[in-house]
């Protein structure tokens, strides 16, 4: 049971010194999660409390299934957009069934990231590699950045693409828009946390900073006499759980969103839990959090919610604010459930400059230019794949941009293999075994004989390849060669498009008087050649444990004159 529920081993393993920390955590993240989910809720097209609702269940529920150590969940921008797209036009106009339409689909969402844990298809998130993790989270800082800058200068934009809302913002700018007081509030509190982060990094710098600046708006009533915006107050009241009010045709018709929802979900989650994995010197199932997305999900939808996914720019502020563990969610949750129903005014003088900045904050601490800087420096094309991540997430969209970077990596992947790494090998003075002749030019060949390396399996891309370096290699020789030695190790497969190419080059070279020897092949691979039916062809003279074995033997038949083929 602990291993399913992570969570309860969490209670009974919670370690002591970390309490402090996460409750101060969670009513940090608790001043950011209200009116987030409230903005995320209405740019889904549904009244914003429905915001709070979709953040309270999951929170718990993700305490509870997910493996993370701190991974904040809840409305996303993201999906929320997706989510509009999807319920508002079989809504037609109802609010109501807007929002049994949103419950559904995040009911069936969930299911589906149910499937894809059961099923442990979160295993293709090992495709996220590094540098798309990199480019990924390069990515969202800028967006987050980008997208909170607006409401840190006092005003707002209409644009959702990062480009469009750069412009925007720009334009507001120039034309005069920015907000004095927003701005003196919101870069005051950004400096605030930076400095303590700096200089005093056990204080609770977003704490203090959110604190302060509800404080001084409360005192002097910015948000009426001087127009600053602030959160306002949250309405007070609980649902109670229900099943979404839908039909057959209803769910056919959210199926393929659901799809969408799901995909980007596990998406999101899958390189950003693997980010923080990577950081925090731990490993995350990537199923097992696919199964607390899912239960998340479901709850959400239980409780008149809709969709949610892992939070790029709330996770963080749970980081920065000293989280721990997951308990620092739950008391953000509970923070939530106290607003709405014993003080709901309790935030109503909160700058939305002062959110903008914890936000923007906290993206700092996911960007990661010298990463880039870096991968330049050490394998362009990694670069590359972390370069295409970066602009496809920042401007086409986190799933476009991910899956494409995929792509690119299955791709490099597949290339590799199609032209893997060959060489030919010599002796060199002083060293032991045998060295590539290209890194090694004063090295000394055996005389009749030319000893090829291939380093990769051999299957119907490469076959062709194969043949082609290894002529090459023999035309390059001053004095033909009696033998060819392959030192195989790195030859873990024998495919049958590859194993008639080398019947073939077999024959070839017999009939030219060179016999093809393998050294170092693995027994495995000989069975195939036995199975493809090529036993006879390929007898015990064909193979040899070692390429000095191999050197060994064929000097042995040489210094004998003894024919090769048939002896062994």
């Amino acid at each position: 049971m602990p291993q399913m529920l992570p969570g309860l081993a969490l209670i009974r393993d919670y370690p002591r010194g970390a309490l402090r920390h996460d409750l101060a955590a969670g009513l940090v993240l608790s001043a950011v999660l209200v009116p987030v989910g409230m903005g995320y809720a209405q740019a889904c097209g549904l009244p914003a409390i429905h915001g709070l609702y979709a953040s309270v269940l999951p929170l718990v529920a993700y305490a509870l299934f997910g493996p993370s150590r701190v991974l904040v969940l809840g409305p996303d921008s993201t999906l929320a957009a997706v989510i509009g797209a999807i319920v508002l036009p079989l809504a037609a106009g109802s609010g109501e069934r807007a929002l049994a339409l949103a419950a559904a689909l995040a009911m069936m969402s969930g299911a589906l990231l149910l499937m894809i844990g059961l099923l442990r298809l979160g295993r293709v998130a090992d495709l996220f590699s590094k540098p798309i993790r990199i480019g990924f989270l390069n990515a969202i800082a800028l967006t987050v950045v980008v997208g909170q800058l607006p409401t840190l200068l006092g005003f707002a934009v209409d644009r959702q693409s990062l480009a469009g809302r750069l412009l925007a913002t720009v334009h507001g700018v120039l034309e005069g828009r920015t907000a004095g007081l927003a701005l003196a509030v919101g870069t005051g509190s950004l400096l605030l946390i930076v400095a303590l982060r700096r200089w005093r990094p056990r204080w609770p710098g977003v704490l203090l900073a959110v604190a302060g600046a509800t404080a001084m708006s409360a005192w002097g009533d910015w948000g009426l006499r001087q127009g600053l915006a602030v959160v306002g107050a949250v309405p007070s009241g609980l649902p109670l759980p229900a099943l979404p009010a839908v039909g057959g045709a209803d769910l056919e018709a959210l199926l393929p969103g659901a799809l969408v929802i799901a995909l980007l979900v596990f998406a999101d989650t899958s390189v950003l839990s693997r980010a923080l994995a990577a950081r925090a010197g731990v490993r995350v199932d990537p199923s097992r959090e696919m199964l607390a997305l899912g239960a998340a999900n479901l709850a959400a939808g239980c409780w008149q919610g809709f969709p949610v996914s892992a939070s790029a720019s709330r996770t963080p502020v749970a980081e920065a604010a000293g989280a721990r563990t997951q308990l620092a969610g739950v008391v953000g949750a509970a923070a939530i459930v106290v607003l709405l129903v014993a003080a709901p005014g309790l935030l109503a003088d909160l700058p939305r400059a002062a959110l903008a900045a914890v936000v923007i904050a906290a993206s700092f601490s996911f960007a990661d230019l010298p990463a880039m800087a870096t991968l330049w420096r050490q394998r362009r094309s990694e670069f590359v794949l972390a370069l295409v991540a970066f602009v496809g997430v920042a401007f086409i969209g986190v799933i476009e941009g991910v899956v494409v970077a995929m792509g690119l990596s299955v791709l490099l992947l597949f290339w590799n293999a199609w032209h893997p790494y060959h060489a030919v090998l010599v002796r060199v003075d002083g060293r032991r075994g045998w060295h590539d002749r290209q890194r090694h030019p004063d090295g000394r060949p055996v005389p009749g004989m030319l000893l090829f390396r291939w380093d990769a399996e051999l299957f119907f891309a490469n076959a062709e390849v194969f043949q082609e370096r290894l002529r090459q290699a023999l035309d390059a020789e001053p004095a033909k060669p009696r033998w060819i030695v392959v030192a195989a190790d790195a030859i873990t497969d024998i495919d049958v498009t590859a194993a008639d190419m080398l019947a073939g080059l077999d024959r070839e070279l017999e009939s030219e008087g060179t016999q093809l020897r393998f050294a170092g092949l693995k027994g495995p691979v000989k069975d195939w050649l036995v199975r493809y039916g090529f036993g006879h062809q390929f007898d015990p003279s064909h193979f040899d444990a070692t390429v000095s074995a191999a050197v060994d033997a064929c000097r042995a038949r040489q210094a004998s004159g003894t024919q090769d083929r048939g002896e062994g």
